[in-house]
């Protein structure tokens, strides 16, 4: 791995191409696994000096308070109820922004690293109402300049909240200093909203079920530090139990070989079954994905329920590591900044007010109201992942999300910059310009690896084939639905309810494409009681055209370059059903 330039897989180009999809997938995968994408260390340089400007802002911000006082006296005042107050904020001015999750060249942003407020900020470019027949006044998805001016209220609320002084003593957190006034709370969160009902994006990039849950617990005076507790807690054990899953090690397979701290290749190797023929996870993987999850599961319930000592030490040093395992992997996505937060969090809510628990709240119903709501959207959403974002259902690196690849031909990419207002070009471009034509197919396929390597991927790229017109397969470029999101409404985090058939249609009414232009494929996440994903194949100018689902059996004996998982179509092809049930059964034998 060079310092300035990437590591990238070495392949007679000339022979790679005369390949199969899945043939050219297979180099890549295997790179993947002992190098991971192989990205300069300056660039994870880069990340680590945006997370240290992200803290010593939060630093300077904090210090502006009356009554918090030395740069260097951290120990003075970093537990106080305010500096957590607007650590929240802040974090979340960040995250709107565009500074955090999905920032840069890991979420194959090149020109330029961030969209977000560059798209916030410009009437005409698309908006994603979450229920625009439902609610009032939030129907169209073409952003108005009254979208704009919302957001732009927003920034600046949010950032002069962050400047105020507290409101006095609070003895029952035993605060001189005080919390943060409620009115201009209330109005963040009432800004918040407005704009997350105009689009839907705007509430996700903001990170909402965790620093708007977190700023909702600011209304409750005296109570907020253990109502902040309770959303942590969720936050913690609502992502565990969405990892009780088979897709969960190959998440940790693939975070794993993709570390730049783990660099030696024969411990990256050991995180899968049998490199490089079998890219399953190993025992190294099962072991790091199960261990992980019982953490993330127990600890919380220790120190929510110790009052100090020996219990809440050694549970906040567990979740502590956690976080930093995480953190320092340096996830595609680049989620650092959270990381950083849950941290910060825990210690301040936590360790610092471990006497603080639920016997001590003065007014425990507005609290257990926000708990149940927040902990039922966590179970909804792993029930019914197709209707709530793996965000707020708080399914976490849980490698079971939705997904959608997008079948593209040239004329359609055409349409697409010519018709969308946009800052960013589409993906395959930003790779040209990048890496330059003659090798840009390196790291797109190496993208198609990483999908690969998660057990959705071997679904998708089994899909696709059967979503491309007549089977005109040269006449397409694959792009995963992530990559075309973040060039047409301005952020993208590994959700597809932001790239489904409700940016299919607002693209279609702006880019007219023609029958067989544009195919989609649509990949629902597993809900958690049922051992199948449901699909659907949409082609933008006609609409659906076939639905069905897969079994997750089939695609976690796969390796990363098969795309041949068994399909069961809803509809008037499920007579081939007996076919595919057949192949499944040969494939788990072969498997074993």
């Amino acid at each position: 791995m060079g310092f300035l330039q990437p590591e990238l897989p070495e392949v007679d180009l000339t022979e790679w191409r005369k390949g199969t999809r899945g043939e050219r997938i297979r180099p890549m995968a295997r790179h993947w696994a002992e190098v991971g994408f192989g990205s300069p260390v300056a660039l994870h340089l880069f990340y680590v000096g945006k997370i240290l400007l992200y803290v010593l802002g939060a630093w300077l911000i904090v210090l502006s308070t009356k009554g918090i006082d030395g740069f260097t006296a951290v120990g003075d005042w970093w537990s106080e109820p305010i500096v957590f107050q607007k650590v929240v904020l802040y974090t979340l001015l960040f995250e709107v922004l565009g500074l955090g999750c999905g920032f840069g060249p890991l979420n194959n942003r090149f020109f330029p690293p961030m969209g977000s407020v560059l798209y916030w900020l410009r009437p005409g470019t698309i908006r994603l109402p979450p229920w625009p027949v439902r609610v009032p006044l939030t129907k169209g998805d073409t952003r108005t300049p009254v979208d704009a001016v919302l957001y732009a209220a927003l920034l600046v609320t949010t950032a002069a909240t962050l400047f105020l002084d507290g409101t006095g003593p609070v003895p029952e957190l035993d605060t001189t200093v005080g919390l943060l006034p409620v009115a201009p709370v209330a109005v963040v969160l009432g800004l918040l909203a407005v704009l997350g009902l105009r689009d839907k994006v705007i509430f996700l990039a903001a990170r909402g079920e965790v620093y708007a849950t977190l700023t909702v617990a600011f209304l409750f005076g005296a109570d907020l530090v253990v109502a902040a507790k309770l959303v942590f807690v969720v936050i913690w054990m609502g992502a565990a139990t969405s990892k009780l899953n088979k897709h969960f090690p190959f998440v940790v397979s693939t975070m794993m070989s993709n570390s730049p701290v783990v660099r030696w290749k024969p411990l990256k190797r050991s995180f899968f079954e049998n490199f490089p023929d079998d890219l399953r996870p190993g025992r190294w993987s099962r072991l790091v994905a199960h261990g992980g999850t019982a953490v993330e599961m127990l600890a919380p319930l220790v120190l929510l329920f110790s009052s100090g000592g020996w219990p809440t030490a050694l549970a906040a040093a567990a979740l502590v590591l956690f976080h930093l395992i995480i953190l320092t992997a340096i996830p595609m996505g680049v989620p650092l900044e959270w990381n950083v937060f849950m941290i910060f969090g825990l210690l301040s809510l936590f360790v610092a007010h471990a006497d603080l628990g639920l016997g001590e709240l003065a007014n425990p119903l507005p609290v257990a109201l926000l708990f149940v709501v927040i902990a039922g959207i966590v179970i909804a959403g792993n029930m019914f992942p197709r209707k709530i974002s793996f965000l707020p259902g708080m399914r976490y690196y849980a490698g079971n999300w939705d997904t959608t690849m997008w079948c593209v031909k040239p004329s359609a990419a055409a349409k697409i910059e010519q018709g969308i207002v946009a800052i960013a070009s589409m993906p395959q471009a930003q790779l040209e310009r990048f890496y330059g034509k003659d090798r840009m197919e390196i790291p797109m396929f190496m993208g198609y690896a990483f999908r690969a390597m998660n057990t959705h991927g071997r679904a998708l790229f089994t899909l696709v084939h059967r979503a491309m017109a007549d089977g005109r397969e040269s006449d397409y470029v694959i792009t995963d639905g992530e990559r075309l999101c973040s060039t047409a409404v301005g952020w993208n985090f590994g959700d597809g309810h932001m790239h489904n058939e409700q940016l299919i249609a607002a693209m279609q009414r702006r880019c007219h494409f023609e029958p067989g232009e544009v195919r989609v494929v649509l990949l629902d996440a597993q809900p958690i009681h049922r051992q199948t994903q449901q699909y659907r194949l949409v082609d933008a100018a006609t609409g659906e055209f076939e639905r069905g689902e897969v079994r997750i059996a089939d695609m976690v004996t796969r390796q990363p370059w098969e795309d041949d998982v068994p399909v069961l179509v809803h509809g008037p092809l499920a007579e081939q059903r007996p076919e595919r049930e057949e192949g499944a059964r040969q494939h788990e034998q072969d498997a074993q």
